[in-house]
């Protein structure tokens, strides 16, 4: 008989004497020795990994605390929340669900600080290079942002679609609202952040159609209608005297 049916023989034991499970779950016989982790990508993750091992190598199977897993990831912004999961007899695994940044506070003189769509500053991570800035002045009390406007240009940011969000260096906001600055592209106009997928999708409809090149803006503020600005004239080639010479005897032909 293996080590392993000895050690259910002895749990089954246990479980029928009624009393015995209270010990058993406790004992090392149940002892959480193998701790599996999944989810992490962000820049803190060997700190996330390491606080939430210790944690649980503190557990068995069968007494899952999972309020002081959640305690020992607390102290790092990139944890959202984690997915706890026992295998009997000895293995725990823990699925962390990662916030994710969609977009990146600068300041002067400091690193810039990724964010996501509701706000939540990710102190202590950091910030990848394709995430669009956010320029402010100073840097945001608090853990989350509070400042409605600010709040807009996240969800803007956050409703980018994939074939423009790496083309996407600054989001900002002036008198006319949330303002995207487009690599090689022209400014977008978003106004606020209602609908803001709508307004990307049209934007991406425009950006796709010859006649919108050499815009300096599209004015994406009233949603299903875009206003282009600043059009520069769009060099057409120069005709063939040929081709223009049969065009006019066609024309002389046909009347």
């Amino acid at each position: 008989m293996t080590r392993l049916k000895v050690g259910l023989a002895v749990v089954a034991v246990f479980v029928l004497t009624g009393g015995g499970y209270l010990w058993l779950r406790q004992s090392s016989l149940v002892a959480v020795r193998d701790v599996q982790i999944s989810g992490i990508t962000a820049s803190d993750g060997d700190k996330v990994r390491a606080a939430l091992e210790g944690a649980a190598m503190d557990m068995t199977t069968l007494h899952v605390r999972e309020q002081i897993l959640h305690e020992a990831a607390a102290p790092y912004s990139s944890v959202g929340d984690l997915k706890v999961r026992a295998d009997f007899p000895h293995t725990l695994r823990i699925e962390v669900v990662e916030r994710r940044p969609v977009a990146a506070i600068a300041r002067p003189g400091a690193r810039r600080m990724p964010v996501t769509s509701n706000g939540t500053l990710l102190r202590g991570v950091t910030a990848e290079r394709d995430l669009p800035s956010i320029n402010l002045k100073s840097d945001p009390a608090g853990s989350r942002i509070t400042d409605r406007k600010i709040l807009d240009a996240l969800a803007v940011a956050s409703a980018a679609p994939t074939a423009l969000r790496g083309r996407t260096d600054e989001v900002k906001v002036d008198k006319r609202g949330v303002i995207v600055n487009v690599d090689e592209g022209p400014e977008l106009i978003f106004g606020d952040g209602r609908d803001a997928d709508k307004k990307w999708a049209a934007a991406a409809r425009v950006l796709a159609e010859i006649s919108a090149q050499g815009a300096v803006y599209l004015d994406l503020r009233i949603t299903g209608r875009v206003a282009a600005g600043g059009l520069a004239p769009i060099a057409t080639p120069t005709p063939d005297p040929n081709l223009q010479l049969e065009g006019e005897n066609s024309a002389t032909l046909n009347p």
